[in-house]
């Protein structure tokens, strides 16, 4: 629904948060901050490293809520400072599950430092929830197909017109406007066309506008609901099958009744490894994924004193059913 800046494809989500950072940075003027937060993925956070330091700026890191596994506006609003260049914001972090508000953060960032340049990183959240570019008074925001029913091999970036204008690699002579670099896939083009047709015929479902933004709007407020039913049960039970905080030894990142979780529950489990759980789960015939206290969720686990944990990523696809089979699998594993 962005009714201006641009919309362009490049090499994958973090490539292009990356070179969106660098110019944001390169931009503005020496000195001044860049302003994220510990819950970031290391896309963002890496990137602002590195720039922050070229471009003569302080990279300033807001520390999130380890309890609740998210950042809020309030927290933003104690760092950010008249002289923020640029920040970024993560919308949905693939570890803990929370999604961030970014209409306020945005509010509070805009309300001291007006002209910062605001970058979200919206990769984990684009499967999960809607996206409403207009209504966030923001300056770009990246995806990753491939994280929304799509496939891998490139990224999706909107951006502002005013950082479209911002000094940035281009072709000598060429239009000013253009930040795309080479030739695409276009087999990249034809597999988000099917999404964005399955978005819309998904939205059929629950609405009967024929206009396509009512389509998508009623295909993301639906795909929310079904998700928080299926992470509610899988956190609290359904019928006579205990939920993962009603059986022993299981933990929970994030707590258990978040408002803000989106399609996933990470948790671990007292005296047995992370990797074992996954392992037998597997055996079970139910993926879940091994997370490490490493470069990429290092900033969560850390601060919980744990060295990995197991992820449990869901979607709209999957059912109440699947969601017992996991509770009674895990149950088994725990006993």
């Amino acid at each position: 629904n962005a009714a201006s800046g641009q919309f362009f494809v490049g090499e994958s989500g973090t490539e292009l948060l990356f070179r969106i950072i660098m110019n944001a940075c390169l931009g503005t003027n020496n000195q001044g901050i860049v302003l994220g937060s510990t819950v970031e993925h290391p896309a963002t956070r890496s990137a602002c490293s590195r720039w922050s330091k070229i471009s003569g700026k302080k990279h300033v890191l807001i520390p999130h809520n380890d309890e609740k596994g998210l950042v809020c506006s309030k927290q933003y609003s104690k760092y950010i400072t008249k002289d923020t260049k640029v920040a970024t914001i993560l919308h949905t972090s693939p570890v803990t599950g929370m999604g961030m508000d970014i209409k306020e953060i945005a509010k509070e960032i805009r309300f001291v430092s007006p002209d910062c340049f605001i970058i979200v990183d919206g990769i984990q959240h684009a499967a999960h929830g809607q996206i409403d570019i207009d209504n966030y008074d923001i300056d770009a925001y990246v995806i990753s197909p491939y994280k929304m029913f799509s496939r891998h091999g490139y990224g999706l970036a909107w951006i502002s017109d005013k950082l479209t204008n911002l000094p940035h690699d281009m072709l000598v002579n060429g239009p000013k406007e253009t930040w795309e670099l080479g030739t695409r896939d276009t087999g990249a083009y034809a597999t988000l066309s099917e999404v964005v047709s399955y978005f819309e015929w998904l939205g059929e479902c629950f609405t009967n506008s024929n206009n396509k933004r009512d389509k998508f709007v009623a295909a993301g407020k639906a795909i929310h609901k079904h998700e928080k039913n299926l992470t509610q049960t899988m956190i609290f039970g359904y019928g006579n099958i205990a939920g993962l905080s009603q059986i022993n030894k299981v933990n929970i990142i994030g707590g258990l009744d978040n408002p803000a979780r989106e399609g996933l529950v990470s948790m671990y489990v007292d005296d047995i490894p992370s990797a074992e759980v996954v392992k037998r789960l597997n055996k079970h015939g139910i993926r879940t994924h091994l997370r490490k206290a490493d470069h990429y969720s290092g900033n969560i686990l850390n601060p919980l004193k744990q060295n990995s944990c197991v992820r449990i990523s869901l979607c709209h696809y999957n059912s109440i059913e699947e969601v017992s089979q996991l509770l009674i699998a895990i149950k088994k594993i725990c006993e």
